[in-house]
């Protein structure tokens, strides 16, 4: 398992653009709900999310959004905006709670998970991908059919078409049976004739009643089953409470979803090798999902979970007393294993506990990305201090940058996956990272020669790379010959000099 992480500097505006500092950079209050523009604050901060989300995802993408009442009905009214009214697809009722708030005047049982397409469209045309797994409960094989298990469902169908009100009679008490009225049968006669013939309609149990369709198990396994829009039979807060104490020992997040939601939600809105993106991530339900889903189905799924790193210590400072004790309990912990008192942590804890619960093989992991300026500083045409400008001939990397820093801005700059493999040989004193075997080479350190030309060859042809990228860190060139050299040797091997890059 790898886990990574670039510098913990962020924008240095960043949280006052996103109202958390003033000024002066002085922390400001969490948005209370005493706020005159509490919902207004709020649809503030989910806006952009649900923009993004909206050009994040795929033709067969699928948004859910998952929140109380007291938010339901404002963020249905922005994501219509962004997605499109055609493009809502339910609202979801999850039985969240099975106990009863006597407390209450009315005890709040279900959340609301709104869900949404990109394309409203593609899913009329692929409505069974949009499928949750059959359990197979129900099914039998009373006349020993070779095709197996089978279930019988109604041969009728809402609506009037004249090509399917035939007369179909009881091959076993000479009884004519009519679709009811205002209903057709499912298929036209000749089909009917056809299924017939393959024993795929049946009497009752008895034989004596009317007709009906064969289901079979291996059919309903395939094409999976529609769902709901009344979740009760998913998991509640309560189990993903004691999921989270199974694993840390302990309640150290409070009312965290269950793992089965999630896996509810990843069933019927991803393919098998989709990402799964989440904006809150929280307590990291959706990666263990993830993780759990792929292990049961063989699947390839990648997740991406996001999560402002908030400080455990100030947010126990404000936080009221039914939270207080649940803060402690994270702090305690991270305590225990030597880590910072942030919510981020918690979720990373989380990750590893449970890839070591689901006895997952080692090479399942994730690395960790935190929001930072850029490691390579811009050139100002219009200087205040020329000196400061000619500084970058010398080093065009801002102070405290990493190597591998440098390299993932690189990947991110060249439109290459995260999660692919780096390697890294020491050539002279410089290094080379070849990324995702031969696919983009990054050369960096000191007094780098021509030597790397021809490293960079033998391994293009030891791993069969084509069109490779080659990025050569510029002023560490122990002169302009070795440079113009490096450039000559790798273009004469094949790499376009458009593919040689300089920074």
């Amino acid at each position: 398992m790898e886990s990574l992480s670039i510098p913990e500097s962020v924008y240095p505006n960043y949280l006052q653009q996103t109202g958390q500092v003033d000024n002066d950079g002085n922390k400001l209050n969490v948005n209370s709900e005493t706020s005159g523009r509490y919902h207004t604050d709020w649809l503030n901060m989910m806006y952009p999310r649900l923009k993004l989300a909206y050009n994040l995802l795929t033709e067969d993408g699928v948004f859910f959004v998952n929140l109380s009442d007291a938010e339901a009905f404002n963020m249905k009214k922005i994501a219509d905006e962004i997605f499109g009214e055609k493009n809502f697809l339910a609202d979801i009722a999850w039985n969240s709670t099975k106990s009863v708030t006597n407390t209450a005047i009315i005890s709040g049982s279900v959340t609301h998970t709104l869900v949404y397409f990109k394309s409203m469209d593609y899913f009329v045309k692929n409505r069974n991908e949009f499928r949750i797994p059959d359990d197979g409960e129900g099914f039998s094989n009373p006349d020993n059919d070779p095709r197996g298990p089978w279930k019988a469902d109604p041969f009728q169908v809402g609506g009037v078409r004249p090509n399917q009100l035939y007369e179909i009679v009881n091959p076993n008490t000479g009884v004519s049976y009519y679709p009811n009225e205002g209903s057709s049968w499912k298929n036209e006669y000749s089909r009917f004739v056809e299924l017939m013939n393959d024993n795929r309609i049946v009497f009752g149990t008895t034989g004596e009643s009317g007709p009906q369709r064969k289901r079979f198990l291996f059919e309903a396994l395939e094409r999976g089953k529609v769902s709901k829009t009344l979740w009760d039979d998913v998991e509640t807060t309560t189990n993903g409470t004691a999921r989270i104490k199974r694993l840390f020992g302990d309640t150290v997040f409070s009312n965290p979803k269950p793992v089965q939601l999630l896996e509810r939600i990843i069933e019927l809105g991803g393919s098998r090798d989709g990402i799964v993106l989440d904006f809150f991530s929280g307590s990291a339900t959706t990666a263990e999902a993830v993780l759990k889903k792929n292990k049961e189905d063989g699947g390839n799924r990648k997740f991406i979970l996001v999560q402002l790193p908030e400080n455990l210590d100030d947010s126990l400072k404000t936080s009221d007393n039914d939270a207080k004790p649940v803060l402690k309990k994270a702090i305690k912990y991270l305590d225990r294993i030597n880590r910072p008192h942030f919510l981020t942590e918690v979720g990373e804890e989380r990750i590893r506990l449970a890839v070591k619960d689901l006895e997952l093989d080692s090479n399942v992991g994730f690395k960790v990305f935190e929001l930072s300026k850029s490691n390579i500083k811009k050139w100002n045409a219009e200087p205040k201090d020329l000196n400061e400008q000619f500084e970058l001939l010398a080093n065009n990397f801002e102070e405290g940058s990493k190597p591998i820093d440098v390299v993932y801005e690189i990947m991110l700059k060249q439109g290459l996956d995260l999660t692919y493999p780096i390697s890294e040989t020491k050539v002279g004193d410089a290094v080379v990272y070849d990324i995702a075997f031969g696919a983009m080479f990054v050369v960096l350190g000191d007094k780098i020669t021509s030597k790397v030309a021809s490293h960079i060859i033998k391994q293009i042809a030891d791993e069969e790379a084509e069109n490779s990228v080659v990025v050569l860190q510029d002023e560490k060139f122990i002169n302009d010959s070795e440079k113009l050299n490096t450039i000559e040797q790798l273009n004469a091997s094949g790499i376009q000099y458009n593919d040689i890059l300089s920074i």
